[in-house]
């Protein structure tokens, strides 16, 4: 059994906002500059080539990588071992990311009602979602999310008989929808599977896999390349000057689910394809 104190959890979270606004992962920059060597349209290499002077400006500590900062989301993965004492931990994780946003001079983009816009001052509160996994330890991974690129996200629930063909086409359609307003090159999560609400909550959690990896299963894996080329083939290009590089990476989760349906759900991030993790 592993104690842990909320006042941990609040200094992780707020550390987290910070280092996941300012500093992008390898795994996303390397994609990036890979991408820019081999863009053939000069406009689109000089788009790529301003991205990199960006992240590394950003990575100085002196501005947030985007001026959207974002909505924190929280992913707070719970080992059955884990007492977490003190208090709330959906408090310690609010209070990180108010105290986050106010001493990191990040942009405080929440409002407390969805109709009334009354901006709550503070981002808070954050989405938080809560996973029981075996073990004693407690990983949280932030992963602050723009609108720019979350408005441009759908979810289908496709009739079985659409088949793979059915769901490759609905993916590729979104991103063609979407064109330049999700700042490409985007990344795109992918949900395949579940209910309505498990494959939004798969899509999003497909961010959150490097995008120097596959997956997993020899058959989405190659779905997700024959995916990356065929939105890569639309021409949009970075920020929606046209090129080559629409898409970084799709990246596949999937579920099993009922034999009356198939959701699919596209979760759509911009470049700047941010999370930071730590296991306490």
């Amino acid at each position: 059994m592993k104690i842990i104190n909320v006042g941990k959890i609040e200094d992780a979270v707020k550390r987290l906002c910070i280092d996941a606004n300012y500093h992008l992962s390898d795994d996303v920059q390397q994609c990036i500059h890979r991408c820019a060597a081999e863009e053939p349209w000069p406009v689109a290499a000089d788009v790529l080539a301003d991205i990199e002077k960006n992240i590394e400006i950003a990575g100085r500590g002196e501005y947030p990588l985007c001026q959207d900062t974002g909505m924190a989301c929280v992913f707070m993965e719970i080992g059955q071992g884990v007492v977490i004492e003190g208090g709330s931990a959906e408090d310690a994780v609010n209070r990180g990311v108010k105290a986050a946003y106010e001493e990191g001079y990040l942009r405080k983009s929440i409002v407390a009602d969805p109709l009334r816009r009354v901006n709550t001052g503070d981002n808070t509160p954050a989405a938080i979602y809560w996973d029981i996994t075996a073990g004693s330890n407690l990983k949280i991974t932030v992963a602050p999310k723009g609108f720019g690129s979350e408005n441009m996200s759908r979810i289908a629930m496709l009739p079985p008989s659409a088949g793979e063909e059915g769901v490759k086409n609905f993916i590729v359609e979104t991103c063609e929808m979407a064109g330049a307003n999700p700042c490409p090159p985007i990344v795109v999560g992918v949900g395949i599977g579940g209910n309505f609400d498990k494959a939004a909550l798969m899509a999003k959690k497909a961010l959150l896999r490097p995008l120097d990896s596959s997956s997993e299963s020899d058959y989405y894996r190659k779905m997700e390349e024959e995916l990356l080329e065929q939105i890569n083939s639309l021409g949009i290009g970075p920020q929606g000057f046209g090129g080559r590089t629409t898409a970084l990476k799709v990246n596949i989760l999937t579920a099993p689910t009922h034999i009356a349906g198939l959701p699919v759900a596209v979760n759509i991030n911009c470049h700047v394809c941010r999370h930071k993790e730590v296991i306490l």
